[in-house]
C-alpha cells in the first residue's frame, strides 16, 4: 500500500479492508519504514507517508538484525494524529482507525527466511494507546511472518513461480519451503481463485477445509458505471485522440507472463487500422519486450498504431477502459486477473485465455483463445474488429458476469471465512 503506484496485491489489501469495514470488524494496517522508531508518536506517523525512504544499513547491524529476527519482533500502534497530510494519489491512508508500525518488518522477515528458513513472529504492544492488539492477522501474501497470539491467515493469489518458473525471479527453493510452512502452521489459507485453490491443494497437500476461495471484488463508484457515453468520448479525444470504442487496449505490468509480445504480433496480423494501446509500467525480465515496444512505437515503424502510456491513475484508466473496443488479456498465467473483471464491469468486450482463472472470471462473457496461440488471439482481434454486433453482446454479457463478484458476494465469502476463525 505504500507503493507510490500501487500494485495488485495493494487493491486487493485495500478491497480486503473495505469489506472487512463493512462487515463491521475493526481493522489496523502493519507498515514497515525505514526509520528506526522515534520517542514521537507524530514522527512515527510521518515515518509510515515519508516519500524519501529511509534506507536500512548494511553491515553487521543488518545481520544481527537479520539473525534475531528468528526470534521475534515488536509492532508498535500509531494512531493518526489528523496533523500529517496523506497523499491524494498513489499511496492513499489506508481505511483503518489504527496502525502498527515494526521498522523494515516486511524486507527483514524475507531476508530471515531466506538465510535461516524462519518464519518472523510479530508481537504487537499496545503500550498505553488503547489500540487493541489483533485477533487475527490477514497476511495479504504468503509472507514468512505470523502474529504471537493472533489467528494467522494466509492468501495465496497463485503459485506461479513454481507452476511457470520461467516468468519469475523469485528465489523458488525460498518461494517452495515457505509456502509449504504456512500450509502446515496457518490457521487458514485464502485464495483468490478455485484454480489457485487446487494449486495449494495439490502441491502441498493442504487439508480442503482449511483453504478457501474467496475470489476478489472491483468496487467501481456508481457514478464512473453511470458516467455518459459523450463525456466519456469528449475526455478520450481530448486527452488521448482516442475515438470511442474505437481502440484496442492492454492494461497491466510487462512481464513473460502477460504475453504482451504474443498481443502485438496478433494484433499486428490483424491489420486493424484500429490503435492499440498499452498502458504498462516496466517490470521483472520485461527489457526485450519493453525494447520492442518503444520501436514500434515509432511513427516510420509497422506498430506506427501501437501506443504506450507507462502509467495512469485510476480515474483516468478507468476512462480509458470503458472507451476501448476491447481490452485484450491472454495472460499465461493469473491468480485472478483483475483487468478481466474491471473491464468487464465498465462494459469492455474481453478477449482472454480459454483456461485456469482467467475462465473462471470471464466465465462464457469474454472472447476465449489459447494464450499461446497467436492466430487464435489474431482471429479474436479480427471478429472484434469486424462485428459491432458482437462487441455489443460481449459488453452486455460481462456486465452480468462482473456482478458475480461484486462487493455483495466477496463479503458472504470473506465472512464465511472469518466466522469459521470464531470472529462473530
Amino acid at each position: 500500500m505504500s507503493l507510490a503506484k500501487g500494485s495488485g496485491i495493494a487493491v486487493y489489501g485495500r478491497n480486503l479492508l473495505q469489506a472487512l469495514n463493512e462487515l463491521g470488524y475493526d481493522t489496523q494496517v502493519l507498515f514497515g519504514p525505514g526509520a528506526p522508531r522515534h520517542p514521537t508518536d507524530f514522527m512515527n506517523e510521518v515515518a509510515i507517508t515519508d516519500a524519501a525512504r529511509t534506507r536500512v544499513k548494511r553491515g553487521a547491524g543488518r545481520a544481527l538484525s537479520t539473525l534475531t529476527a528468528r526470534f521475534g519482533v515488536t509492532a508498535y500502534p500509531i494512531v493518526p494524529s489528523g496533523l500529517v497530510q496523506w497523499p491524494d494519489r498513489g499511496p492513499l491512508k489506508p481505511a483503518s482507525d489504527s496502525f502498527w508500525s515494526s521498522r523494515d518488518v516486511y524486507n527483514l522477515s524475507v531476508r530471515a527466511f531466506r538465510h535461516y528458513r524462519s518464519m518472523v513472529p510479530v508481537r504487537f504492544d499496545p503500550e498505553a494507546s488503547g489500540v487493541d492488539a489483533p485477533d487475527i492477522c490477514h497476511w495479504t501474501a504468503p509472507l514468512p511472518m505470523q502474529g504471537r497470539n493472533t489467528a494467522n491467515v494466509y492468501t495465496f493469489h497463485d503459485l506461479i513461480p513454481l507452476r511457470l518458473p520461467h516468468s519469475t525471479l523469485d528465489d523458488k527453493r525460498a518461494f517452495f519451503d515457505l509456502c509449504k510452512e504456512i500450509v502446515q502452521s496457518a490457521d487458514h489459507i485464502v485464495t483468490v481463485s478455485e484454480t489457485s485453490r487446487a494449486d495449494v491443494i495439490k502441491m502441498f497437500g493442504a487439508d480442503p477445509a482449511r483453504v478457501s476461495n474467496t475470489y476478489q471484488a472491483v468496487d467501481i463508484p456508481q457514478e464512473v458505471l453511470e458516467q455518459d457515453i459523450d463525456e466519456v468520448a469528449a475526455l478520450l479525444e481530448k486527452d488521448f485522440s482516442l475515438g470511442w470504442k474505437d481502440y484496442y487496449l492492454f492494461f497491466g505490468a510487462i512481464e513473460p507472463k502477460k504475453n504482451v509480445m504474443r498481443v502485438v504480433e496478433a494484433y499486428l496480423a490483424s491489420g486493424s487500422k484500429r490503435p492499440l494501446v498499452i498502458v504498462a509500467g516496466r517490470s521483472w525480465l520485461a527489457d526485450p519486450e519493453t525494447d520492442i515496444l518503444v520501436q514500434m512505437a515509432r511513427p516510420e515503424s509497422l506498430g506506427a498504431g501501437i501506443r504506450r502510456l507507462e502509467y495512469l491513475p485510476a480515474s483516468l484508466l478507468r476512462v480509458v477502459v470503458k472507451g476501448a473496443r476491447a481490452t485484450l488479456f491472454p495472460s499465461l498465467m493469473e491468480g485472478f486477473g483483475l483487468p478481466v473483471l474491471e473491464a468487464m464491469q465498465l462494459g469492455t468486450a474481453v478477449i482472454t485465455s480459454n483456461s485456469g482463472a482467467l475462465r473462471e472470471v470471464a466465465g462464457e462473457a469474454a472472447l476465449a483463445v489459447d494464450a499461446l496461440d497467436m492466430s487464435a488471439i489474431t482471429a479474436a482481434i479480427t471478429a472484434l474488429d469486424r462485428d459491432d454486433d458482437l462487441r455489443e453482446q460481449l459488453e452486455a454479457h460481462g456486465r452480468l458476469q462482473a456482478a458475480k463478484f461484486g462487493p455483495a458476494a466477496y463479503k458472504e465469502r470473506l465472512s464465511a471465512v472469518y466466522s469459521a476463525l470464531g470472529a462473530a
